[in-house]
């Protein structure tokens, strides 16, 4: 599938940030140098007060305008990991394309032909709707499979496994060769986003983990975003963002969450801050993590508690709702704009405050009429 997105002339991104994307007139006018008596004014012991009187006057300028612009347009963006309209990897591609940006998917391949059906037949209709009424388009989906950087990685049984029958070029590298040769006709990513982690044993405690299960987990959840900046990170614009998805089990004790996925998230964070270094200086690109409070997708389900996480997150969350997956898109866009141009290595938690708290409000333990 290969459909070319449809992108309104003032698209804005409507989800949680409510921004205009009307981007002001540019000048024309090339400026002349400066005279020695305005050099003069930024000489140093000056430069702070000129510098506060600029700032004053941007902030100033953007109060009396429509707002800061999320203007994405003429933006391309990969993301990896979407295979339904529930999680938050549909939310950042909705969100980005309520932005302008032109968005590619990389589908897990045995969920891509349940994917494409049900895009196909008009199921995804109403999710994929933006503000402005049309559905959201694709650019390209690719078979995707992040486990496996090359094709001499995989092994035989998964070559000729039947869910991988018909598809091809799904490894890290073979998708990147993909995007290498749209690049050539229609310009570089702009945008990374992996949002896409499994643990095959993410119901047994770590004490219970087999060595097979703990590795499989780092290499699905973390090891595949280092695979993915290796092999994407030439691709890309200067200035372009890559993101990823962690989980607050990654330095707090989440009983339940096992199968070494808490070691994996923990991976991933570090290695976030490693690649914003690395590809910072290889790339001149940004690399981000949010850490998301729990959401009942159907990823999340394979967990088995997490109907109970929402149901904590509510109780004990300084904000006290239930966490939207456009809330995360939301947050994505601000990162991968221009906006977030000085943020890199950096979590940013999006999960309605609960990651702050030391104490569960809602324990029996604190409920004196019991005693």
């Amino acid at each position: 599938m290969a459909s070319v997105a449809t992108v309104s002339k003032a698209p804005s991104v409507v989800c949680a940030l409510r921004t205009s994307v009307a981007r002001p007139a540019a000048s024309g006018a090339v400026a002349a140098p400066l005279k020695a008596s305005q050099v003069a004014a930024f000489a140093p012991q000056r430069a702070m007060a000129a510098r506060r009187a600029r700032s004053t006057v941007a902030v100033q300028a953007s109060a009396n305008g429509s707002g800061l612009p999320i203007d994405l347009r003429g933006k391309k963006a990969f993301i990896a990991g979407v295979a339904d309209d529930q999680g938050f990897g549909w939310a950042i591609a909705k969100c980005l394309a309520e932005a302008g940006a032109e968005i590619s998917l990389g589908v897990w391949v045995p969920a891509l032909n349940i994917f494409e059906t049900s895009f196909n037949r008009g199921k995804f209709d109403e999710s994929r709707r933006l503000s402005n009424g049309k559905l959201m388009e694709f650019a390209n989906i690719y078979p995707m499979d992040a486990v496996f950087d090359t094709l001499d990685d995989v092994p035989q049984d998964v070559r000729e496994n039947k869910r991988y029958a018909g598809n091809e070029g799904w490894t890290v590298s073979e998708c990147a060769a993909k995007a290498r040769g749209v690049a050539k006709d229609v310009g570089k990513i702009d945008i990374l986003v992996h949002s896409l982690a499994n643990g095959p044993e993410v119901q047994k405690p770590l004490l219970e983990t087999s060595r097979r299960g703990y590795l499989a987990a780092l290499s699905a959840s973390s090891y595949s975003y280092v695979s993915m900046v290796q092999r994407f990170g030439p691709l890309m614009n200067p200035g372009g963002a890559a993101i990823s998805l962690t989980y607050v089990a990654a330095d707090r004790v989440i009983p339940g969450y096992g199968g070494g996925m808490s070691s994996a998230k923990a991976a991933l964070e570090s290695d976030t801050r490693v690649l914003a270094y690395e590809a910072g200086r290889k790339y001149q690109v940004r690399v981000n993590a949010i850490s998301a409070g729990p959401l009942g997708s159907r990823a999340a389900k394979a967990i088995g508690f997490i109907d109970d996480m929402i149901r904590y997150s509510y109780e004990n969350a300084p904000i006290q709702k239930e966490l939207a997956a456009t809330e995360v898109g939301s947050v994505a866009t601000f990162l991968c704009s221009p906006l977030a141009s000085a943020v890199t290595g950096q979590v940013v938690y999006v999960d309605n405050g609960l990651s702050v708290m030391g104490l569960a409000g809602d324990s029996k333990t604190l409920d004196r009429t019991a005693a």
